[in-house]
């Protein structure tokens, strides 16, 4: 009986050194420069301090500068601004970032097990904290930082941000990060509704990093994606 052969198999052409090197080159430490805020940076840091901001900006453009701006021009001016985040491990890391910007004992750490001089004028938590301190405690905070925001649209987690959005003081001053904003504007017009006044949407799209594509095969070798 006859069989048939299988067709075979085309060569794979395995990426010259060159190509790869191409890609890899320019990823590493960048040499030190002087910082100079970028203008959404600027627009956004004078926006919060006179009304509610959403900012969306690609990871790695800056969107923590503007809060730590704000939050150290609410502490010079004896306010109390509370930064939250989704993650304890997050909260941690801007809790030691805090600490060292502003002082240890300025800073305060509150996450579901961790409470840290929670009496500081700055206060570090999870999103959660915050709502049921909102719930609990009659916070007038100058400032309201949420960070990753857009787990307002998240079906389990999200409603931890609704809540605050909602009972958040009107002299609390709300500003709102995250690098994936595509209903920013759906949002600013919910919180006009709830909150009286509209906030400035502020959208940066230039991503100042640039990326660099590279397939990994099974055995964890990089490929350039144009050498097949």
């Amino acid at each position: 009986m006859a069989t048939s052969r299988p067709a075979p198999r085309q060569p794979v052409r395995r990426p010259t050194s060159g190509k790869l090197r191409a890609i890899l080159q320019d990823v590493g430490t960048p040499p030190p420069a002087p910082f100079v805020p970028a203008p959404f940076q600027e627009a956004a840091l004078a926006a919060v301090r006179s009304g509610d901001v959403l900012v969306a900006a690609p990871t790695g453009s800056g969107k923590t500068w503007i809060a730590e701006q704000a939050v150290s021009e609410i502490l010079a001016g004896g306010g109390v601004a509370w930064y939250t985040t989704p993650l304890k491990a997050l909260s941690n890391q801007k809790f030691h970032r805090f600490a060292g910007l502003y002082g240890a004992e300025s800073v305060g750490l509150l996450t579901g097990e961790r409470r840290i001089n929670a009496q500081a004028p700055v206060i570090v938590a999870t999103t959660e904290i915050l709502r049921n301190a909102l719930y609990g405690d009659r916070l007038t905070p100058q400032l309201i930082v949420l960070d990753e925001a857009h787990y307002l649209s998240d079906r389990e987690r999200g409603t931890a941000w609704e809540e605050i959005l909602l009972l958040a003081p009107g002299r609390s001053r709300l500003l709102l990060l995250s690098a994936t904003f595509p209903n920013a504007e759906v949002i600013a017009s919910w919180l006009a509704e709830v909150r009286g006044k509209r906030p400035e949407v502020i959208v940066e799209r230039v991503r100042p990093v640039p990326l660099r594509y590279v397939l990994a095969d099974a055995r964890g070798r990089l490929i350039p994606p144009d050498a097949f």
